[in-house]
């Protein structure tokens, strides 16, 4: 399977085997543990790389060599944030990533999968409204809430400069426009590589309006 999985990274995100034997074992937890605590939905256990792995890979090419602290929201089974640390750990290294999930035994997962790649991750098991300020450079979120709830998110835990990165369904525009009733932003939307009409939303300078 770790062939396959090089050739499932978006193009041009050039990584070791040592990298894609640990997205294979990252995979394999998550389908094994699904069957107990359901990380993911059981719809798609059967197609993990392009549904959860290529999904979240594509966030890694929009962090800047200057990022030092990625924060990921409702981080479920690890997608995309786990994604993102496997990644880090061989391209950049001064990367850390805290990882935030509110049910415990998804945090538990989380923090068997950091200890066993030995990844920079920090868990929190707990909501996000309870976790102080974090000055992150990067926010991710996948399929967690309504953008004008994430951008409130983003606004409290990014850093100056910091940007915020939502995988977002074919909904994205009209949630954008929600979105302003309540915040100005700048919003950068590019194609999904594993959706039809989805998006990344890259966010930055977030105000309440």
């Amino acid at each position: 399977m770790t062939d396959s999985i090089r050739e499932a990274l978006i193009p041009g995100l050039e990584v070791s085997r040592e990298t894609t034997e640990r997205l294979d074992t990252l995979l394999s937890r998550v389908a094994h543990w699904t069957k107990k605590i359901n990380l993911v939905s059981r719809d798609t256990v059967g197609d993990l790389r392009a549904r959860h792995l290529l999904d979240s890979a594509q966030l890694f090419p929009f962090a800047r060599p200057q990022d030092r602290l990625w924060v990921d929201i409702g981080s479920g089974g690890g997608f995309p944030g786990l994604v993102i640390a496997i990644l880090a750990h061989e391209l950049h290294p001064n990367l850390s990533v805290v990882l935030v999930e509110s049910d415990r035994r998804k945090a538990t997962f989380l923090r068997m999968i950091s200890a066993e790649m030995q990844l920079r991750v920090t868990v929190h098991a707990t909501r996000i409204e309870e976790v102080p300020p974090m000055g992150a450079d990067i926010v991710s979120a996948r399929a967690l809430a309504a953008l004008d709830v994430l951008l409130g998110i983003a606004h409290t835990h990014l850093a100056l400069g910091g940007m915020a990165l939502f995988l977002k369904g074919e909904t994205y525009p009209q949630e954008i426009a929600t979105a302003r009733k309540t915040w100005h932003f700048d919003v950068e939307d590019v194609r999904s590589v594993t959706l039809d009409r989805a998006a990344v939303l890259i966010i930055k300078d977030i105000r309440r309006a």
